[in-house]
């Protein structure tokens, strides 16, 4: 986009930043609120009883459908963003994007079994793909290169994110546990409609950014598209058909399939940008220094994403639910991360700024994180050990848990964003930043083979075992840190 089509950066009508930034704020709010409504309740719909509302689903496969519809999620942001780049335009990706998600969510709002199930995520995960990836794009387009408020718009826009996922628990857990599933997942249809109406009024605040696609297909380029769409679309229909014919089109068939896909994406973009003839020696060697932080990332992910899946089910089942004289929802506990964030990113913000050239380097401030990360899981062994796993545990240790799992974060998410930025070869700069988020996908698919061993005779091995390897990673990230430094090429 060119500097004409910018804001003007007289427009300080939304806490000193553009009014754009309110519409996208809003948006994204919301957005979050219908992700987080969806993901505090769907373990509880997948396993509880069909006389209660649920699907009836044994524990470990629905813990590893919660894993599998995450990798999806973070998988599907590579393809939201070339659609945007070459085709519908950010602007028009978004409002895309935010319609499939409710449609996403309408879809469980009745009775529908698994097959209702598979719709929705498909929906969601298409939808967030197109939304969420270009929303953030669309923020970054409100302000010049040389705006000074670009920054501290950012962060006022990550405070919507969390906003929305510290809302949607209590909210959408509540109406979700206590009255019914659909209903819950109906109010999270909801919070999206409520988005998508605030972003259809804002629109015009934007000005022109995200208007039309950055790089458009031509007219030779539509055709060949078009034509590995289709050969792929034959493929998968064709592999479909295989697999229910011979009997093998099963839930366990899709897990495998989604794990294996969201491991080897990730080596696959790695492998490309390594081999590319545009990049050159010295970002060769920082993609190489690249490689042990992004392996670093997925160790640390595999802990912080099983909030969702095994951490929700010890919620659930393992712990101790009146709190103060009142009995809580399981699916509060949900708004702990978000908590967590809230209160921790401006202390290690501040902390990283006194420190200033006497904070650790990026690779230790990896091995911290992942420290942190495993001794989160470690500290989860300690019900068990100490009481059994038959008494229920006191909900402070998940409390205390959270709190070190997002002091790792602290250390990690925001530093592995801008060691992304700065170790990406030129010509992969926004491929870099997808990269990244796969991470997140490969911890996902990784997990959904994981989080299967974990039943209440495993408890405490798997949280220890779990928590120990990741640490151990911490371990091997703080000794590489020199070998790490010396190959990335200047960079700190």
């Amino acid at each position: 986009m060119s500097e004409q089509t910018k804001v003007s950066p007289d427009d300080r009508a939304f806490f000193g930043h553009p009014r754009g930034l309110a519409t996208l704020f809003f948006l994204e709010m919301w957005e979050r609120f219908s992700y987080y409504g969806m993901s505090a309740i769907l373990l509880y719909y997948l396993y509880d009883r069909t006389s209660d509302g649920g699907l009836g689903m044994d524990k470990p496969t629905s813990s590893a459908l919660v894993s599998i519809y995450g990798a999806l999620v973070f998988m599907s942001g590579i393809f939201g963003g070339w659609l945007a780049d070459r085709v519908l335009g950010m602007r028009r990706a978004v409002l895309v994007g935010g319609l499939l998600i409710m449609c996403g969510h309408l879809a469980l709002t009745v009775p529908g079994g698994l097959p209702a199930l598979l719709v929705s995520m498909l929906l969601i995960v298409v939808g967030t793909g197109l939304l969420k990836p270009n929303v953030s794009s669309l923020v970054g387009e409100l302000y010049s290169p040389t705006d000074h408020r670009r920054d501290a718009g950012f962060s006022l826009f990550y405070m919507g994110i969390n906003l929305g996922a510290f809302l949607a628990p209590y909210l959408v857990g509540t109406l979700g546990q206590q009255i019914g599933y659909h209903l819950g997942f109906g109010l999270a249809a909801m919070g999206m409609a409520v988005g998508l109406v605030v972003y259809a009024r804002g629109r015009a605040r934007l000005g022109q950014a995200g208007d039309a696609p950055t790089n458009p297909l031509r007219a030779g380029e539509r055709r060949q598209v078009g034509r590995r769409a289709a050969v792929g679309v034959a493929v998968l229909v064709v592999a479909v058909a295989v697999l229910a014919v011979t009997g093998s089109l099963t839930v366990q068939a899709l897990i495998n399939a989604v794990s294996v896909l969201a491991v080897l994406l990730p080596a696959a973009y790695l492998v490309m940008m390594l081999r590319s003839p545009h990049t050159d020696a010295v970002e060769r060697s920082r993609l190489i220094a690249y490689i042990p932080l992004f392996l670093g990332a997925v160790c640390y992910w595999v802990v912080n994403e099983q909030s969702g899946s095994v951490l929700a089910q010890f919620a659930d089942t393992r712990t101790d639910l009146e709190i103060l004289g009142f009995a809580v929802p399981s699916s509060w506990f949900q708004s702990l991360n978000p908590i967590a964030t809230l209160v921790l990113a401006p202390t290690f913000a501040w902390l990283w700024i006194r420190l200033g050239d006497r904070q650790p380097a990026t690779p230790r401030k990896f091995a911290i994180g992942l420290l942190l990360g495993g001794a989160s899981f470690v500290l989860m062994a300690g019900p068990g050990l100490l009481h059994g796993v038959d008494a229920l545990a006191s909900p402070w240790w998940l409390v205390a848990s959270y709190f070190v799992v997002i002091c790792g974060s602290m250390c990690l998410s925001p530093v592995g964003l801008s060691a992304t930025t700065k170790l990406a070869p030129r010509a992969f700069l926004a491929q870099m930043m997808s990269l990244w988020f796969l991470a997140s996908a490969a911890a996902e698919g990784i997990n959904a083979q994981l989080v299967q061993l974990y039943r209440p005779e495993t408890e405490v091995g798997y949280f220890a075992g779990v928590g120990a390897a990741v640490m151990a990673a911490g371990v091997v990230m703080h000794l590489m840190t020199p070998w790490v430094q010396r190959r990335m090429g200047g960079v700190r």
